[in-house]
């Protein structure tokens, strides 16, 4: 899994065009979903067919996509059959995922968010499993799961371990702080989202825009470098090529231990 991801939701009919500029500048994870009521996930398919077209492989990228439960869907727009078995959904969904990103084969299988009940989850989870035992898919993971108690629950009751937790990265659930330790503790990865948006504080506070101007780069990127030193994946969802760029540069500076304790003591 490359250290940051390129998110594709919202980007509806310009998609294909930013997935491609993304992968072009320089960007190898791509996050989606086969979910049409936020993402276009055959727009995604189309940037990367573009990109492939021009001399990249599948071997270099690593594709991430969720099944999205029932509730998650636009009901006129569901990728699969609503009345059938939540395994057959799960089948569908995938099946769907396939077809539209083309690709045989998929790096992450997220389960978009924990269903109602536990045994729903578990039922998901299972039918994910058998999409792993076919050879389909690498790694199974989870997104939207703000309680320790579930993702414990699950952990413990599985036969493939998650491997990725993808959460929005706010002030109102503590930053996760728990969840983050605990995938420290067994080698699952962090993903975060919304990591901008929901914290204009964060790259307004005075240890982040003073490293910035120390550092010469912008509080976005500060910050983002600060979670990849704590081991999370940072998804971004920008439009903007400049942002692209940058985003991608995060990696050409380090921050000290220090530095990263100024911006621990904010969250």
């Amino acid at each position: 899994m490359p250290g940051i991801i390129y998110g594709t939701a919202w980007k509806k009919e310009r998609t294909a065009e930013l997935v491609g500029e993304a992968l072009k500048l320089g960007f190898r994870g791509i996050d989606t979903a086969c979910q049409p009521k936020h993402y276009d996930e055959a727009g995604v398919g189309a940037g990367i067919a573009a990109w492939l077209a021009g001399g990249g492989t599948r071997a270099e990228l690593y594709l991430q996509t969720k099944f999205t439960p029932l509730s998650g869907q636009d009901s006129q727009r569901v990728p699969y059959d609503a009345n059938a078995s939540l395994a057959d959904q799960v089948a569908q969904s995938f099946q769907a995922s396939l077809r539209n990103l083309q690709t045989s084969h998929i790096d992450a299988l997220l389960l978009h968010s924990p269903l109602p009940k536990t045994k729903q989850t578990l039922e998901a989870w299972r039918a994910m499993e058998a999409i792993v035992d076919a050879g389909a898919v690498a790694q199974l993971g989870i997104s939207n799961c703000y309680d320790l108690k579930t993702l414990k629950a699950l952990y413990r009751s599985v036969r493939v371990l998650p491997t990725v937790v993808q959460n929005r990265f706010y002030a109102r659930t503590n930053y996760d702080v728990e969840i983050r330790a605990f995938c420290r503790e067994h080698g699952i990865v962090y993903e975060s989202f919304w990591t901008l948006s929901a914290n204009p504080h964060l790259l307004a506070s005075a240890p982040i825009t003073a490293l910035a101007r120390k550092l010469g780069r912008t509080p976005a990127q500060i910050l983002f470098r600060y979670l990849s030193h704590e081991s999370v994946v940072p998804l971004t969802g920008t439009t903007s090529q400049n942002h692209m760029q940058e985003d991608l540069a995060i990696f050409e500076f380090d921050l000290t231990p220090q530095e990263c304790e100024a911006i621990a003591a904010l969250l």
